[in-house]
């Protein structure tokens, strides 16, 4: 049996991949589940699955987990030190999926490495603001990464064994949002409701706007440059509003391959736990009528000028990609209160982007999590105090 720990399993990924296990629960032992704040689903989790161990990090919720779970054989935690009472790194579980979302799914995220022989990271936050520490901590545990973002996933599939100078170019899809067609003169007046009406998937808040503006995308050019060490310019994003195709590489023997697969999460939640095996997943037959119409373009960079962010970044992995997160994150949030316009959000990141208080950051690498931590506070606190 597989031993497994889900980190976030009440959210989107992990509830996918519990879906998955439920199926075929034979081959799976949970050993450990996650939560912040919702303890009604995680205790539905844990009677479904037989858990032994949970961590719930919101006091109040840990609290009234503790007295629901009183009279049952279940470990009760309240933060991501306890990892060390619950697992050795003599006795490796099989695979750990960490989808906590935002910042706080990093140090989870660097905690679990030495316990776990494959961790499957899908957290945006992590790999961009905190690669060089995970990338540190994987080599020396001997830990196995696999990226289960569907674009990051397709190009790690696509790519199996082949290093980075055999190809010269890699490809990412973008759906363009619910703005793809909007003509120009109308950005003006996007409302939170309008932004926040993806197309084709269904997402939270956040990540919603952060499609509307297209700056998910301009996070993933910088997690794949991370993941499978490129430079920026073997990168580039192409237009294709139907989600069906995810990622092309172009290799240098005058091959080209692409990868495409339904709008669905579940198929690289799937193969990502399913490594290395024949296992069968029920899924659509391929859409020939896409295929013969993928309608694929450039980005409009006047429609989308957080495009422009990533002109500002190094190769070089530095401090300057969490300001970006975090000024990002803190936009966000002051357009979905109601305090900014839908187009300020890019006019202000990129405004931020050439202001000397954070660009002094590109030559800093992050020695440590707090580094980056401390960083996150510096910028929210240096926004609020700009006339945004």
């Amino acid at each position: 049996m597989k031993k497994i720990a889900i980190f976030g399993s009440t959210g989107s990924i992990g509830s996918s991949l519990l879906k998955i296990i439920k199926d075929d629960q034979k081959n799976f032992k949970i050993e450990l589940l996650t939560v912040n704040k919702n303890y009604k689903k995680l205790i539905k989790q844990v009677k479904l699955f037989n858990v032994r161990n949970v961590i719930v990090t919101d006091y109040n919720s840990f609290l009234i987990t503790t007295k629901l779970l009183k009279n049952a054989k279940v470990k009760v935690f309240n933060n991501f030190d306890s990892l060390n009472k619950i697992f050795n790194t003599n006795n490796k579980i099989d695979y750990s999926m960490c989808a906590i979302s935002g910042f706080k799914g990093l140090k989870p995220t660097l905690d679990i490495i030495k316990f776990t022989k494959t961790i499957a990271i899908a957290n945006k936050e992590s790999i961009i603001c905190g690669w060089n520490l995970i990338k540190k901590d994987l080599k020396k545990n001997k830990t196995y990464f696999i990226p289960v973002d569907s674009e990051h996933f397709s190009i790690w599939s696509l790519l199996d064994d082949n290093k980075k100078n055999n190809f010269e170019k890699i490809y990412i899809t973008a759906s363009g949002g619910p703005f793809n067609k909007l003509p120009l003169q109308k950005f003006k007046n996007i409302s939170i409701k309008d932004a926040l009406k993806h197309p084709n998937w269904s997402m939270g808040k956040k990540i919603s706007i952060d499609s509307a503006t297209m700056m998910n995308k301009v996070f993933e050019i910088i997690e794949a440059k991370k993941i499978f060490d490129l430079s920026y310019k073997q990168l580039e994003i192409l237009i294709h509003p139907k989600s069906y195709l995810h990622a092309i590489v172009k290799f240098n023997n005058g091959l080209s391959k692409l990868l495409v697969h339904d709008t669905s999460m579940t198929i690289p939640i799937f193969n990502s736990i399913y490594l290395d095996n024949n296992k069968k997943i029920k899924s659509k037959k391929i859409n020939i009528k896409i295929l013969n119409n993928l309608d694929l373009k450039k980005v409009d960079k006047i429609k989308f000028p957080v495009m422009k962010v990533l002109k500002n970044i190094n190769d070089k992995d530095s401090l300057f990609e969490t300001i970006i997160v975090s000024a990002n994150d803190k936009l966000v949030n002051l357009f979905l209160s109601g305090k900014i316009k839908f187009t300020d959000i890019s006019s202000n990141l990129l405004k931020i982007c050439n202001m000397p208080q954070f660009t002094k950051f590109k030559s800093k690498k992050p020695k440590n999590i707090d580094d980056i931590n401390n960083l996150v506070n510096y910028v929210s606190l240096k926004i609020e105090a700009m006339s945004v």
